[in-house]
């Protein structure tokens, strides 16, 4: 199969390594500079270079506030029968988009971001094929993920961004919490420093991809959440309520058995 990637980021290079002993894989970079490091793939700098190519699948792996804008850019490029596909972490819009196309096309996402996750070692990580466009396409990153030794999830596109609302919004407000009280230390313990590690890695994201799970209309319930269990804990601390505590204590460590 011929796979064209777009974007030479971590993840669009995790995919070229990925792909390129057993498929034809090109890489469309606007940046050469970024695909210094590609091997065993051919590395487009044109729209030009993807007609000829004539891809049979396309990975969008560009940052979330291009995916739509690169998708235009380059399905003019592209053949009719082509699959075009992206990884985003926040789907909003994009069904909608890609019914507006014409294009057979496959939504996936790689839960294995590459701050933190061993790119080596995936076992303990997941990944979400979404159950609607091209059932070819769906087949393909199926087996390819479960190959990766990912744990395979399929959800509709409203599925996962239900989903996402809670797995993405809950950890990402909670750094933003701690990221806004924080305090340099010069002996710092080992939890604090873990969770500052945890801080950089999420700041460290795409402004787009933070923006658009904060707006994501189901966000709201859980921040509010967030807000009633600290008002919650603030009252046991000032009534010095030890039992409370205990209680309180018990209820959250049955949450992560």
């Amino acid at each position: 199969m011929k796979i064209l990637i777009l974007g030479a980021g971590k993840m669009g290079s995790f995919f070229t390594d990925v792909l390129s002993f057993e498929h034809e894989c090109a890489v469309y970079e606007i940046n050469p500079k970024r695909m210094r490091f590609l091997y065993n793939t051919q590395r487009f700098t044109s729209l030009e270079e993807i007609r000829d190519f004539r891809p049979d699948l396309v990975i969008n792996a560009v940052t979330l506030k291009y995916t739509v804008e690169v998708f235009r850019q380059v399905i003019p490029y592209l053949h009719q029968d082509c699959i075009i596909s992206d990884i985003s972490s926040v789907k909003t819009g994009l069904k909608d988009f890609y019914e507006s196309t014409g294009m057979h096309y496959v939504s996936t996402h790689p839960m294995f971001g590459p701050t933190f996750a061993n790119l080596g070692a995936l076992s303990s990580e997941n990944a979400i094929v979404i159950n609607e466009g091209d059932y070819l396409g769906r087949v393909f990153f199926l087996d390819l993920y479960r190959r990766l030794g990912l744990n395979v999830h399929e959800y509709s596109f409203e599925e996962h961004d239900e989903a996402m609302a809670y797995s993405l919004s809950v950890p990402f407000v909670s750094t933003f919490v701690f990221s806004a009280v924080m305090k340099h230390q010069d002996a710092p313990g080992t939890t604090f420093k873990r969770h500052l590690q945890i801080a950089r890695g999420v700041l460290s994201e795409d402004d787009t991809l933070l923006r658009e799970i904060l707006f994501n209309p189901r966000t709201k319930h859980h921040v509010e959440q967030i807000r009633a269990e600290l008002k919650e804990l603030i009252q046991i601390i000032d009534d010095r309520d030890e039992a409370g505590l205990d209680r309180y204590l018990t209820r959250i460590r049955s949450n992560i058995k």
